[in-house]
């Protein structure tokens, strides 16, 4: 005898032509209210309500940019899959197309500016040393489609066999190492250089922060400019500069000045030391923090390594949700609004993961999958599940659950550089790729300079 088992379920979501207008369980990080305020303050609260609402294209570019694999219709369907019974809306791809030039860029970027930040307690691990917040800055570029709109304002890189096929753009972002949340970002064509974009990111810095940079951003300029914040600076410095000793530490590190601004640098051997044998390396750091007693040296050689969060950062964006795809728009004006869609994203799934981590004090974000986050919150999308919060708050939510039953194991130390694991050409890989995981033993001399 068959016998057959119904499950049903509930769906709470905006009435009428608002019901598409959700992402998920991420709705509650931003409720109907606080998109209706965007688009208030950016004047593109539509004059009647239309089959697509202003408010419905604002989640559709959300949702848009969690699903990069998909047409703007098929981004339609995802948000009204879990609506059966509903009387919705089914949309051309040429209504959707004017419906996201008539929302603009403005409250996307109005949004994201909302969200931005480190997403932290106090005593998240990772996040804060000796009471300073620790965050990076570097660059990234991501390719744009080749269209002769994009064209006027992206430029196609120069590649070794001599071309590129698409243009690129060039994002610069400011990172929470602890918890790899965006403070704020930056973009422009790649004719513009990561020092050049970098000023554009100083009315963010505060006293209280320390950013750490890499050997691009060492010029004096900027790093006095970022002094001038309040912030402080942790940046590589080629072994090569000459940066003269005016006093030594106790700890090794040394008195110096980069132009005009006086900074203390330490130079460091690093050796890495495995069954697969012993790498070490030479590194100079510059730092705006002079006193030896209060930051020691070795700790900042230490906490130089979490500059590579904003890598990973920049990995979950490109590699994980875009999966490597180029973008979608085909006008600069949509790259910007794709552009703050993509981050505001990003930064929703970061937030959600950092609520879930600090319900269990003393655990480190770093331990939170990202991938886990990201396929979580696009399943709720397609279910339109958890849009309006129950009577009874649920401060885990399912995104929460799924990432703490699925904790990754502790950060592995990083052994080898960064290589391409596969090359997208007929041509091998670049380097060799050793994925064994080596228990390694780090070793850090400090490299006494000689009295001045």
């Amino acid at each position: 005898m068959d016998t057959h088992c119904v499950i049903s379920r509930e769906v709470v979501v905006a009435a009428g032509a608002f019901a598409p207008g959700h992402l998920g369980e991420l709705t509650r990080l931003v409720p109907f209210e606080m998109m209706d305020q965007a688009l208030a303050a950016t004047g593109r609260v539509e004059s009647r309500v239309r089959d697509l609402p202003s408010r419905v294209v604002m989640y559709l570019l959300l949702a848009g940019a969690l699903f990069p694999e998909l047409g703007w219709r098929g981004v339609w369907r995802k948000l009204t899959m879990g609506l059966t019974g509903l009387a919705v809306a089914f949309p051309t791809g040429g209504a959707l197309a004017q419906a996201r030039r008539r929302v603009g860029a403005e409250p996307m970027r109005w949004l994201f500016d909302l969200l931005r930040g480190p997403a932290a307690g106090i005593a998240t691990p990772g996040v804060w040393w000796r009471g300073l917040l620790v965050c990076a800055i570097d660059g990234t570029t991501m390719a744009v489609p080749d269209t002769p709109a994009n064209l006027t304002t992206y430029l196609k890189h120069r590649c070794n066999n001599g071309g590129a096929g698409y243009p690129a753009l060039r994002l610069l972002a400011l990172v929470s190492c602890g918890t790899r949340t965006i403070l704020d970002a930056v973009f422009g064509p790649t004719s513009d250089g990561e020092t050049t974009q970098a000023p554009r990111l100083l009315a963010r810095l505060r006293e209280g922060m320390i950013v750490l940079l890499d050997r691009n951003f060492a010029a004096h300029t900027l790093v006095t400019a970022i002094a001038g914040t309040g912030a402080h600076v942790l940046v590589r410095a080629r072994n090569s500069r000459a940066l003269p000793v005016l006093h030594r530490h106790h700890d090794g590190s040394y008195t110096s000045r980069l132009g005009v601004l006086a900074v203390r640098v330490i130079d460091c051997e690093i050796a890495i030391t495995t069954s697969a044998g012993r790498r070490t390396g030479l590194y100079r750091l510059v730092t705006t923090l002079t006193d030896a007693r209060t930051h020691p040296a070795g700790e900042l050689i230490t906490l130089y390594h979490q500059r590579w969060e904003v890598e990973t950062a920049y990995l979950e964006i490109k590699s994980t949700i875009l999966g490597g795809r180029a973008l979608r728009a085909r006008t600069p004006a949509g790259i910007t609004q794709e552009i703050y869609a993509l981050l505001t994203a990003y930064q929703l799934v970061r937030l959600a993961m950092a609520d879930a981590t600090t319900t269990q004090p003393g655990l480190d974000p770093d331990r939170a999958s990202f991938t886990i986050a990201l396929h979580t919150a696009r399943d709720l999308i397609i279910q339109a599940a958890g849009v309006i919060t129950d009577t009874a708050i649920d401060l885990l939510g399912t995104i929460g659950r799924h990432v703490l039953a699925d904790l990754m194991p502790d950060r592995r130390v990083r052994t080898r550089p960064r290589v391409v694991k596969r090359a997208i050409s007929k041509y091998n890989a670049k380097g060799t790729v050793d994925r064994t995981s080596y228990k390694a033993t780090i070793s850090i001399d400090i490299l006494a300079a000689p009295d001045p």
